[in-house]
């Protein structure tokens, strides 16, 4: 009786695993057409670029909203997964922080189609802005504090402050041609290293 089930046993995680690359690909598909096409590009071109049928997508996603929402949360956790990576690999708590804030300002500028999406009154983006906060304020606040005990940055910066600070320099990256977002942020960043008093 107790081996019953145990042939199908070890290939359910092997499937499951399957399935969330296969769905990784997808949204990776998807973020790719939305940055290169905006958010109203057709399903087929997301189902051509991923290598799947226009049903494939249907059945992981009813609607344009669920797809819209599952790429941006699946930005959101790769900006996540990427602030103690970079915490280990970095020269520097202060590099860390650096490169991170440059994957945030990848993140708000060349997402400017998710970023109109969200404007919008569906039910289905209004959480989003608090599940982004959520998600992201904990690794920024970490990177913050890193350089902060290492005598790198200034210890008066909140955590919430910079990102909205950084958000509001996105604004205007595509208005302009002459304004160069990545140089100012970087002289925010610039702004908070810790002087060392002679």
């Amino acid at each position: 009786m107790a081996d019953l089930g145990s042939g199908s046993e070890p290939s359910a995680p092997r499937k499951r695993a399957d399935a969330r690359r296969n769905e990784e690909t997808l949204l990776e598909a998807a973020a790719a057409t939305f940055i290169a096409a905006g958010v109203d590009a057709p399903v087929r071109d997301i189902a051509a670029k991923a290598g799947v049928g226009v049903g494939t997508i249907y059945r992981h996603f009813p609607t344009r909203a669920d797809l819209i929402v599952a790429v941006y949360r699946h930005q959101v956790e790769a900006c996540v997964e990427a602030g103690p990576a970079l915490l280990a690999s970095s020269n520097s708590p202060h590099a860390a922080l650096a490169r991170w804030i440059d994957l945030f300002v990848d993140f708000l500028v060349t997402k400017h189609g998710l970023a109109e999406a969200l404007q919008s009154d569906d039910a289905t983006f209004v959480t989003l802005h608090a599940y982004f906060l959520d998600r992201l304020l904990p690794v920024c606040a970490e990177l913050l504090d890193a350089a902060v005990a290492a005598g790198e940055v200034r210890p008066d910066v909140e955590a919430f402050e910079l990102m909205l600070a950084v958000g509001n320099l996105c604004i205007g990256a595509n208005k302009d041609p002459r304004y160069d977002v990545r140089r100012v942020v970087a002289l925010l960043l610039a702004g908070l290293r810790l002087i060392p008093h002679h």
